[in-house]
């Protein structure tokens, strides 16, 4: 007899072999189109969603940030205004001396004008929280633009409330900053610029708002621009007495 095979019957031949037929690999039942037509517009609608709520808080956040700051300083620097630009140069150095009020924290007392940045905004009295969110504001130990001695110090925010010294970088030696008072209008000339450290110590060892012997000013700010990590000086001479 022919040895015979026993085709996918899984026996042992008589050639010693086993044959077996493939079989189709099992897979799960396709999903109809429009299901997943379906699923595919859920996914969509939920990422637009994430993107719209991220823009939302990211918009929320630069809100309180910039937008809510900036309200707070137009109103004050409108007040503050108001209030001081009437009085401005009806009043002598001299009177000044003999002038026995005391200036609070966020009082107006100098209105200081930048040309090279287009700068006009009222000072007030402190760099307390409260007062720089009002405008630049006079170091409380330094001397006032009026007296014919010592430095005048100021500091200003770079980047919120209003960002006074947003552009304080730009200023060059030559470049003319006025004060206008009640007690007088005063011209200074820059000298210099300068980084330092948050200390506010200088690379002679001297602090920045170390008191001079003649009428000097510096402005003080963060640098660079969204970071507290250096302190931008500008120092400058009065001109013209």
């Amino acid at each position: 007899m022919r040895p015979s095979t026993v085709a996918g019957s899984g026996r042992p031949c008589q050639t010693g072999g086993v044959r077996t037929e493939a079989r189709p690999a099992e897979t799960a039942a396709p999903r109809p189109p429009g299901r997943r037509r379906t699923v595919r517009r859920i996914l969509r609608a939920l990422g637009v969603l994430c993107i719209l709520g991220a823009l939302a808080i990211s918009a929320g956040l630069a809100w309180q940030l910039w937008g809510t700051g900036l309200v707070v300083t137009r109103r004050a620097q409108a007040d503050l205004r108001a209030r001081l630009e009437p009085r401005i140069g009806t009043r002598t150095p001299a009177e000044a001396g003999r002038d026995r009020r005391v200036h609070v924290p966020g009082q107006g007392i100098a209105i200081l004008r930048i040309p090279r940045i287009d700068l006009d905004v009222v000072v007030v009295e402190g760099t307390d929280a409260a007062s720089l969110a009002k405008g630049p504001g006079h170091y409380p130990d330094t001397a006032y633009p009026w007296q014919d001695h010592g430095r005048v110090g100021i500091a200003g925010h770079r980047t919120t409330y209003g960002a006074p010294f947003w552009s304080l970088d730009r200023l060059r030696p030559g470049d003319r900053i006025v004060l206008a008072t009640e007690y007088g209008t005063f011209t200074y000339r820059v000298v210099r610029t300068a980084i330092t450290p948050p200390s506010g110590i200088l690379p002679n060892g001297r602090f920045v708002l170390d008191q001079t012997r003649d009428p000097t000013l510096v402005l003080t700010t963060c640098n660079p621009r969204f970071s507290a990590a250096q302190r931008l000086i500008v120092f400058a001479e009065r001109v013209g007495d």
